[in-house]
């Protein structure tokens, strides 16, 4: 059972930013990243991880492969937008969604206003516009959260 608290929101807000950062660290490795320069510059992962992206045969897909492309993108583009620009997960309620709530990120754009994006539907925007392109997913969510050079 989750615990619908406001605590009880935030501390499963962390233990999703922190699983998000972990799944991101082990794809780094996997693309020859080390953790400490992934530490120190998120950024630095994005050309490998666009190479690796390049090469998969999505049409070859089926939905778990899918699935895991999608969680391994949005933990990234969720951890960058943390780790550069001092965003948060959060959790929100959402009756629509099955769970009863989504992850969101949210932060202080550059007009003073909270914004919020949902990683998951930016990465699922990108997989509409094929081929993907990280940069362009990660572009999207900081126009989205008022963070994108005026």
């Amino acid at each position: 059972m989750r615990n619908t608290t406001p605590e009880g929101a935030a501390a499963e807000a962390v233990e999703w930013a922190e699983g998000a950062h972990r799944n991101v660290v082990g794809l780094a490795m996997m693309l020859g990243v080390a953790p400490a320069r992934y530490a120190e510059d998120a950024l630095a992962l994005m050309p490998g991880l666009q190479h690796y992206v390049d090469r998969l045969p999505l049409g070859e897909f089926e939905q778990s492969d899918w699935i895991t492309l999608h969680t391994d993108l949005t933990s990234y583009l969720g951890d960058v937008l943390v780790r550069r620009h001092g965003a948060a997960w959060k959790r929100v309620g959402d009756r629509s969604s099955p769970a009863g709530y989504r992850y969101l990120i949210e932060t202080e754009g550059r007009d003073g206003q909270t914004h919020r994006v949902e990683p998951y539907d930016v990465v699922m925007e990108e997989f509409q516009h094929l081929p993907i392109d990280i940069a362009r997913m990660l572009a999207n969510a900081e126009a989205v959260l008022g963070l994108a050079a005026r």
